[in-house]
């Protein structure tokens, strides 16, 4: 399976839509690792989130122009079918949207562009929210134009990061070696699990948990956590190998209920022409790989913060809100460690 990865200063915040949702109890049990307070994490590490993303739903103002004619239609529809619509929390200003309606803006979120990323402000994605509030610390500066190839361990236990400084045409135009006492990877399901298995392949960290890169989940819903990454040594990258007949049952068991609401000729399902998914999940799992906190097994100084640590679905919701509330927990029991 192919896999597009967010590159830009907030990663896939940049062009995912932002649905930001939490899980209830039971579907947050029956997916989550063991060992994860749920009471802890609905009162405190899911309201931090919360506090810094301001999520809301779109305003009934808004949902009756037409430009959300589709979307009103589809809230009419489930509501016609006795089930309880509800709408899904953005990270977003409304107030953008009226004014690109009133036409003091260029229209981007009301046409739907926001999943090519938003021009018009207004959309609090990690550049403007935590990375922003990382760097007003002054102990933060962020490097663009960087391109991690390889994570190893030296000699001495240090850690070292190859990185290609590159120009906004992708050429190289300087190779970097940075070397730390603690490494943090933070480049999403696809990205952290990549360097993880580069290193184990290539022997620049021969001694990782044999469970890295696999247990990672392709699909919504509550289902096995099934694919797995592989070394490809011909391209030096980690391939992911998911079969469709691994969640075939769920996913037609969701089509036929979208169906039986808009109907047959309204539904286009993506994953029928090419197996693609939006919300890819583990490679370095809870348990696995890491332990309970992210901090990977046998590997002093090396921690993973994102969502490669999560076997599975985050409840049948979008992931963006458990990530986030499983990383603010982890920093919590991880950062007195090497400060």
């Amino acid at each position: 399976m192919d896999i597009l990865c967010g590159a830009g200063v907030g990663g896939g915040s940049l062009v995912y839509h932002g649905m930001t949702i939490q899980p209830d109890e039971e579907a947050f049990a029956r997916s989550m690792p063991s060992g994860l307070d749920w009471t802890a994490f609905d009162q405190d590490f899911y309201r931090r989130v919360e506090r810094r993303l301001r999520p809301a739903p779109i305003p009934r103002d808004l949902l009756g122009t037409k430009q959300y004619r589709a979307a009103r239609q589809f809230h009419d529809q489930v509501l016609g079918k006795g089930l309880r619509p509800f709408r899904v929390p953005l990270p977003v200003d409304w107030d953008v949207v009226r004014r690109e309606l009133r036409g003091e803006l260029p229209p981007s979120y009301s046409t739907g562009d926001v999943i090519y990323g938003a021009n018009n402000a207004g959309k609090r994605t990690l550049d403007v929210t935590y990375l922003a509030e990382a760097e007003a610390t002054g102990l933060v500066q962020i490097q663009t134009l960087s391109w991690v190839r390889d994570i190893e361990r030296d000699r001495s236990g240090r850690w070292i990061v190859h990185v290609d400084r590159i120009t906004t045409g992708g050429r190289v135009a300087v190779r970097r070696r940075i070397v730390t006492d603690a490494l943090f990877l933070g480049a999403g399901s696809a990205g952290t699990t990549q360097l993880l298995v580069k290193a184990k392949a290539k022997n620049l960290i021969p001694d990782l948990p044999d469970d890295v890169g696999t247990t990672s989940l392709i699909g919504f819903g509550l289902v096995k956590p099934l694919g797995e990454f592989r070394y490809d040594a011909r391209t030096d990258d980690a391939v992911l190998h998911w079969k469709q007949s691994y969640d075939a049952d769920l996913t037609a068991a969701i089509r036929d209920r979208i169906t039986g609401i808009v109907g047959g000729s309204l539904l286009i399902d993506t994953t029928r022409f090419d197996t693609t998914t939006y919300h890819p999940l583990g490679g370095a799992v809870i348990g696995a790989v890491c332990d309970r906190y992210g901090r990977v097994r046998g590997q002093r100084g090396l921690y993973v913060t994102d969502g490669a640590l999560i076997p599975g679905s985050t409840g049948a919701c979008n992931p963006s809100m458990t990530i986030a509330a499983l990383a603010e927990r982890n920093m919590d029991a991880v950062l007195p460690e090497i400060i």
